[in-house]
């Protein structure tokens, strides 16, 4: 099967999920075991709606459950999936091969450098994540305008830059050398201007459209906003008289389907039909992504899950504990509303049994 084409007026991403194997003997902060079959058929299911695959990211609990080793495969293997069916693929390129504490600049370097040879040599583009060890390393803007510099630098292609918010991590507060953000935003700027050709657009994760709308005014011209704001992705994804970002986002791994057909509304010059299909999945993505907000991965599986899409409801790093049953209820009520169940007695019995593996009827 090939993929469908994408969209012509926006570029879009989902982040996605993996399948762990449930089968497999592993413990929470052991190596992950995923089951290929079931997370790479997700990918296709993304394709198949015309949407880009965002591969390895924080949506597959890069930090959170999922290793270096387990992503290097699953950036190979979905490299492969992606080349055989004309599949539009970016991936995530970190460091956490590194241990959590103690990494020097120069080891994040080296980190970041031979993830991005591995992601290059599989023929994605690649997004330079957010790092942990650099935010704890770095003494203040120089040492990221340096390290991302060479990063630029040394990368073949255009590369994603990634800027997430510590509400989805708080081991990033103070990420670009800064807690202030006008400051933040103002080498963050400088990284992206000072090296033409080689910034595809920057993926902005801050939950705060204003500030969002104010840096995409500000970005090179060519440089898309990839927007990340998972509570305002309508109005950003729409644009203003003066533009509009694209999209790499989590919350589009559950609402794929509909976010295609939103978005192809947009191809045709239907704004109206676009908000029309988007805003009432706002509602959704609010409670997925309700604080702790780094837990919104639970969620997003919960409802592949019951969705079909897989046969179980386990996440690595056992992550499927990380939000109550009322909230998981809810979830469940939520994107029945938006239609987004293909089968909804299968998804409606799947809720049933979880409440009731619990003890309870309901949550």
């Amino acid at each position: 099967m090939t993929a469908t084409a994408p969209p012509r007026s926006r570029t879009v991403f989902a982040a996605a999920h993996v399948v762990p194997d449930p089968g497999a003997d592993t413990a929470p902060d052991g190596p992950a075991a995923l089951d290929w079959d079931a997370t790479l058929a997700f990918r296709h299911h993304l394709w198949s709606h015309g949407l880009g695959v965002a591969e390895a990211m924080d949506t597959a609990q890069r930090g959170m459950g999922l290793d270096w080793p387990a992503a290097a495969q699953l950036i190979r293997r979905t490299a492969a999936e992606a080349r055989a069916v004309g599949g539009l693929l970016a991936c995530g390129v970190g460091t956490d091969q590194l241990p959590p504490h103690g990494a020097s600049l120069a080891d994040v370097r080296n980190a970041y450098e031979e993830q991005l040879a591995l992601v290059e040599a599989a023929g994605a583009r690649p997004i330079l994540m957010a790092s942990r060890q650099l935010a704890a390393a770095a003494t203040g803007p120089d040492d990221y305008l340096d390290l991302y510099g060479h990063l630029l630098r040394q990368a073949t292609g255009p590369v994603i830059l990634h800027w997430l918010g510590p509400m989805f991590d708080p081991a990033l507060e103070g990420y670009w050398g800064s807690t202030d953000l006008d400051t933040a935003t103002k080498t963050f700027l400088e990284i992206t201007a000072g090296h033409p050709g080689k910034v595809d657009g920057v993926k902005v994760s801050l939950l705060d459209a204003g500030r969002e709308v104010g840096l995409r005014r500000r970005l090179p011209q060519g440089v898309r906003c990839y927007t990340g704001d998972d509570f305002h992705y309508p109005e950003l994804i729409a644009g203003d008289e003066q533009g509009f970002s694209d999209a790499l986002l989590g919350v589009f791994d559950p609402l794929a389907p509909l976010a295609a057909d939103a978005v192809r509304l947009l191809d045709a010059g239907d704004r109206a039909g676009f908000r029309g299909v988007l805003d009432p999945t706002v509602a959704l993505a609010r409670h997925l992504f309700q604080p702790p907000t780094r837990y919104y991965k639970t969620g997003v599986v919960l409802l592949a899950w019951l969705a079909g899409h897989q046969s179980h409801f386990s996440m690595v790093g056992g992550l499927q504990a990380a939000r109550s049953l009322p909230h998981l209820r809810r979830a469940h009520q939520l994107a029945d509303e938006l239609g987004l169940f293909p089968d909804r007695e299968l998804a409606a019995a799947r809720m049933r049994n979880l409440l009731a593996v619990y003890g309870t009827e309901d949550a």
